[in-house]
């Protein structure tokens, strides 16, 4: 019990996190015209909202918990589709964004994206397929953020909008092979209970 009270403290704190810098990703994103940026700030997002959905579930049912891992792997495919639509509006209008904003904001992400994965990280098989959706994310955006802050510096050699691209392509395909992880896990949760 004791276990499931500091798990569920854990992934409030990643959460509010998470919901923190969404605000400054946006934000950032919007200023200077970044698709990798939107697709990360909307990544935050939905982190802020799994892990809010996990501290409810903990106590639940090991079915309950597995109904609430195959929903969570359909909310990580949102950013995939924010990507989308910014992606659509960055086509019509080809400018790039500022680099060194770019890779400084992709930094600020890193570092709280490390944070989170190393307070999620103990707990990453606790309660199946819910802790392993808020480990994921936050490994995944770690990732994510070493990618952006390298399509900074290639966008400051190339003044091309096409390394924010790619990031933002990368995310988006992150992000679904995290929610086909997670639907696995949840399904074999559920498959296992009585």
């Amino acid at each position: 019990m004791t276990k499931t009270l500091d798990l569920r403290s854990v992934v409030v704190i990643v959460a509010l996190l998470n919901l923190a810098y969404f605000g400054v990703e946006f934000a950032v994103a919007l200023s200077i015209g970044s698709a990798s940026l939107i697709a990360d700030a909307v990544d935050f997002l939905e982190d802020a909202s799994v892990n809010l959905l996990i501290a409810f579930a903990l106590g639940w049912s090991v079915v309950a918990r597995a109904r609430v891992g195959m929903a969570l792997a359909g909310i990580l495919l949102f950013p995939a589709l924010g990507f989308i639509w910014v992606l659509w509006g960055k086509v019509g209008n080809p400018v790039p964004p500022e680099p060194f904003v770019l890779s400084a904001t992709g930094a600020g992400a890193l570092f709280v994206n490390l944070v989170c994965a190393s307070m999620l990280v103990r707990y990453r098989n606790h309660s199946g397929s819910l802790t392993k959706a808020a480990f994921l994310s936050a490994r995944n955006d770690a990732y994510a953020n070493v990618a952006i802050i390298a399509a900074g510096v290639a966008t400051a050699f190339t003044l091309s909008i096409w390394p924010d691209i790619i990031v933002g392509l990368g995310i988006a395909a992150m992000n679904i092979d995290a929610a086909r992880e997670v639907l696995s896990a949840a399904r074999k949760e559920r498959d296992a209970s009585p």
